[in-house]
């Protein structure tokens, strides 16, 4: 082959290369836009997309201790959901206590702009998911390290689809009424060991359990999930749970063979690793170039106080046993407890 060709074909070939970097960098992985955002967007709270599929601005953190949680995983950053998630954690943590639950372990919410994760989680992706540890909250605050390294404890029986009766107190079956209570939690997703306890052991009025809905996983930790907020025409509903309990061939079904048998052929990839920014709703791309706070501190709750958000504010301290102090711009929303 002559030397000209040679030069020919290599320069094609570094073109292309250049054209390839390029477009990565232009339409980068979902996961590694979001997942490299420490602080929301300052922008109205909005959320945009699919639970599994989108993004969400004007985010408010949860406080790593409040007067009744205290949050886990603290170096994920996940402690981040739109206000009308947060404003509920805070609530549920406060009425759950008065059901003599001793305080909430708050698990993965979201990340500060939401979107695909680095790790873990298909959905939580526009702030309306969170997840609660099974295990109450002890009665001492935990140091920064044993909230990385405190192990889940599951609730079912070694090497069983079943719940451990020695595991398993009313206090559970309470903290998961309470949760399935509030009008905009629209799902909770639980063991279908953990559904069947509460279809065999509850009574009077069963109505929420129809709420209360089995997945894989979730035996040390149950997920809430709140529908489409008020402001966020681009959210994107999901289907209503059925009218009926759940107590029924739908749940039988969990505890047959073909839930668990292994997928056949070769695995897919994970859809957080392939998704591109292009991918997601046109919002994303604004939401991950609006400005940041100004401060973690500002856009954090920490006790009774109204969610708020500031971007020319100045710092405020998270007292964690006190209401947020009232020094922010109020940001617009409706009640979300109506």
């Amino acid at each position: 082959m002559r030397l000209s060709t040679v030069m020919r074909h290599l320069a094609s070939a570094v073109v292309a290369f250049a054209a390839a970097v390029s477009g990565a960098m232009a339409d980068p992985l979902a996961k590694d836009a979001f997942g490299a955002q420490r602080l929301p967007a300052a922008t109205q709270a909005a959320a945009h997309g699919f639970y599994s599929k989108g993004c969400f601005a004007g985010g408010m953190a949860i406080a790593t201790d409040g007067p009744n949680w205290q949050a886990m995983r603290l170096s994920r950053n996940r402690r981040w959901g739109h206000p009308e998630m947060i404003a509920l954690l805070e609530r549920f943590s406060r009425e759950a206590a008065q059901d003599g639950w001793p305080g909430l372990l708050i698990g993965d919410v979201s990340q500060p702009r939401g979107g695909p994760m680095l790790s873990g989680h298909a959905s939580h992706q526009i702030g309306l998911d969170a997840d609660i540890w099974f295990l109450p909250m002890p009665n001492r605050r935990l140091s920064a390290g044993e909230r990385e390294k405190l192990d889940f404890v599951s609730m079912l029986q070694p090497n069983s689809l079943y719940v451990d009766d020695r595991k398993w107190t009313p206090a559970h079956a309470r903290l998961l009424h309470r949760a399935a209570s509030y009008p905009n939690v629209e799902r909770i997703l639980v063991h279908p060991g953990v559904k069947k306890k509460l279809c065999d052991t509850v009574g009077g009025d069963r109505s929420w359990l129809r709420k209360v809905r089995p997945f894989w996983g979730h035996d040390s930790h149950f997920h809430i999930r709140i529908g489409c907020p008020a402001g966020s025409p681009g959210c994107r509903t999901q289907d209503a749970v059925p009218r009926e309990e759940g107590c029924d061939q739908s749940l039988a079904w969990w505890f047959t063979e073909e839930p668990w048998r292994p997928a056949k052929g070769p695995a897919k990839p994970k859809a957080r690793d392939v998704l591109r920014l292009s991918s997601l709703p046109s919002a994303c791309e604004a939401v991950l170039a609006a400005p940041a706070p100004i401060s973690e501190a500002a856009v954090t709750v920490s006790g009774r106080g109204t969610p708020m958000i500031a971007t020319n504010a100045p710092p405020v301290a998270a007292n964690a046993f006190a209401p947020t102090p009232e020094r922010t711009i109020p940001l617009p929303q409706p009640r979300p407890y109506d």
